[in-house]
């Protein structure tokens, strides 16, 4: 990832991440029939595809305002908790990163942003939600890890969600029938984890 984000094309971004969870939305989906609802890939399609609709609208914004309409939108146009939750997640990064980001500031915003999807969703590592992907991503990004790396971590991060029992959102209902399904949303995250890092670089 590079050092200065101050030039990022947040059109190229949207789209990216449109196209990325429009590949997979049947994925998603069928990974929340086995333990949630069964619309998570859909939910997902909807709230990007709305992003890509006003990619323009977005582009014109300077980076934290961008990030906050984002947000909005996603809230707005994402069904169950996933709008909430990564609303809430691009509406404190956009709350917290600078006009002008370099990686610090970029890394320090993200932190953020994760512990206020965990206030959120009064949540934590461990119980096979999306922070189980969003808290090594942060480790990673703190750390300096390069873009490959943060979207491998990310990656493994979802997968070790398989063998865990879901503590929270619809998922805990089951109990133990939990186990060896991966959460979906665990992985929309570290696809939208690997979207963003190969976007913005090395």
């Amino acid at each position: 990832m590079t050092d200065t984000l101050a030039s990022i094309d947040i059109r190229e971004l949207v789209e990216a991440c449109a196209t990325m969870i429009s590949a997979h939305a049947d994925e998603l989906t069928a990974l929340d029939q086995a333990i949630g609802d069964g619309d998570h890939g859909y939910n997902m399609r909807r709230g990007f595809d709305a992003l890509l609709a006003e990619a323009d609208a977005l582009a014109a914004k300077p980076l934290p305002d961008a990030l906050k309409a984002a947000g909005t939108k996603l809230v707005m146009t994402v069904g169950g908790a996933s709008g909430p939750l990564f609303g809430t997640f691009l509406m404190a990064l956009g709350k917290d990163m600078p006009a002008s980001p370099d990686r610090s500031a970029f890394a320090a915003a993200f932190a953020r942003a994760v512990d206020a999807v965990a206030a959120r969703g009064k949540s934590e590592a461990g119980q096979k939600t999306m922070l189980d992907v969003l808290y090594p991503a942060r480790d990673a990004l703190a750390a300096g890890r390069s873009a490959a790396e943060i979207a491998a971590v990310a990656d493994a991060a979802a997968e070790a969600t398989v063998p865990m029992k879901a503590l929270r959102g619809r998922a805990s209902f089951l109990g133990d029938r939990s186990i060896g399904h991966m959460d979906p949303g665990s992985r929309s995250s570290a696809l939208l984890v690997r979207t963003v890092a190969e976007t913005l670089g090395a």
